[in-house]
């Protein structure tokens, strides 16, 4: 399997997967006009490692500086597909947002709520 990258947009994250590292980074805004089409290709893939990866550990950083509900939904998504391959592999989430943006840090409180079998970090970008 091939590393995955998608470039940044003003409306789309930057979005990387290495394969090799298993380190996946969600880094810009993320409110594409069409939310499932641009993360329906990053679902996919996921799965696919998920389901051949040989890494011990696999870290998503999530960067977002804005998203709207529908790209919520997708996060919520995303996260359901590791909690449902954690029974066989280790994850550590990382919900980076900037000390100033309290909205990006309750919405990532409450993933971490929902998702409580996932090891959910939330780090303040320095």
């Amino acid at each position: 399997m091939k590393n995955f990258t998608i470039k940044e947009t003003k409306y789309t994250p930057e979005v990387n997967l290495d394969v090799q590292t298993g380190i996946l980074s969600i880094k810009g805004n993320s409110y594409p006009e069409n939310t499932l089409e641009f993360y329906d290709p990053i679902l996919n893939v996921l799965e696919k490692f998920f389901e051949e990866t040989k890494v011990d550990l696999i870290v998503l950083n999530i960067e977002i500086l804005y998203f709207n509900s529908s790209s919520s939904r997708v996060f919520f998504e995303i996260f359901d597909l590791l909690e449902d391959h954690s029974e066989r592999l280790n994850f550590a989430i990382n919900w980076i947002y900037e000390s100033d943006n309290e909205g990006i840090l309750e919405i990532g409180e409450d993933f971490k709520e929902d998702f409580e079998k996932l090891n959910f970090f939330l780090a303040v970008k320095e």
